[in-house]
């Protein structure tokens, strides 16, 4: 069994202190270097702006500095990994932000929005009109969990938060394929949700189990089994779906997933990071910033899902 062993440990840190940003730096020390949650939420900070929403290029795809729900959402999953109390005056912040932004009538949040435009940023960023369409429910579904894991029952927020999953949940049902994206994000709720099955029967008319089910399927058939194509391009792996040997894919993917680990492993560089599959074709000065921002952003993520199936030495 291939695994990772504590000198790529030592380049893999090496790299992120000599070039990625301070954010990733500080998550990565949180989980293999005995660092401070504290100072994750110091460099999680930088980001924010006055209104509490998420900004200034923390997705690394598009820079704005502009508060945006889906730049918000990237901080959110930050604040969910290093489970961040309630009272933490960011994170009630990030809730007034979304209350403040929330769209009864579509039971969502805008995905891109015009000041994307005025700074660097991938095409597929890129605002005009209609631009909405190609969203969906990525990631509202995913910030309408955050309003009801960071909020009091009954409060404006989980009001919110119930209206967007009921219409969600809705919409979830009707699908027979969906992007990847958006099944990371129904992922996502699902294990934010876990603790609200009740309540979630209640508002939507479906169980978490029939909930946790279709998007399971969903995830499936997303992706791509073909592993002589692994390398060729931006493709979803069993491990985009993935986080833990508890996952019910696990069984079904059989070896596959092994495969996947096998690939990441071998998809290391010599310097201990990851470099992305896709490329802007436009901002080459910014995009070439944005791949080393990527580089750490890979490194724990993918690390953390190593450690999770045992294929880290030192742990």
């Amino acid at each position: 069994m291939k695994k990772l062993l504590k000198a790529d440990l030592h380049k893999t840190k090496a790299y992120l202190d000599n070039h990625c940003r301070q954010l990733e730096r500080a998550r990565f020390k949180y989980f293999y270097a005995n660092g401070e949650k504290e100072k994750v939420l110091e460099e999680l900070k930088v980001y924010q702006n006055s209104d509490g929403g998420f900004g200034n290029g923390i997705e690394p795809d598009f820079w704005t500095p502009v508060s945006s729900p889906m730049a918000t959402w990237a901080a959110g999953q930050i604040l969910f990994e290093i489970d961040a109390d309630k009272n933490e005056p960011m994170v009630q912040q990030m809730i007034d932000y979304l209350i403040e932004h929330y769209n009864r009538e579509t039971g969502k949040w805008l995905s891109v929005i015009p000041e994307i435009n005025d700074a660097p940023h991938a095409p597929w960023w890129h605002w005009e009109e209609g631009a909405e369409e190609n969203w969906s429910f990525n990631p509202s579904i995913e910030l309408a969990a955050f309003l009801i894991h960071w909020s009091e029952p009954e409060s404006i927020a989980a009001t919110i938060g119930w209206d967007s999953i009921k219409q969600a949940v809705s919409y979830l049902m009707e699908q027979k394929e969906m992007d990847k994206h958006e099944i990371n994000n129904f992922q996502a709720f699902v294990t934010i949700i876990e603790s609200h099955q009740s309540l979630l029967e209640t508002e939507t008319g479906h169980s978490y189990q029939i909930i946790l089910n279709k998007v399971e399927e969903l995830a499936f058939h997303c992706i791509n089994k073909d592993t002589s194509s692994w390398d060729s391009g931006y493709v979803p792996l069993p491990l985009d779906f993935i986080d833990s040997p508890d996952n019910p894919l696990c069984e079904r993917l059989g070896n596959l997933l092994e495969k996947n680990l096998d690939f990441y492993i071998e998809k290391m560089s010599e310097e201990g990071v990851w470099n992305i599959s896709w490329e802007w074709g436009m901002f080459p000065e910014a995009f070439e910033k944005a791949s080393i921002y990527w580089q750490g952003i890979l490194a724990v993520e993918r690390y953390k899902k190593l450690e999770a199936f045992g294929r880290l030495e030192f742990k």
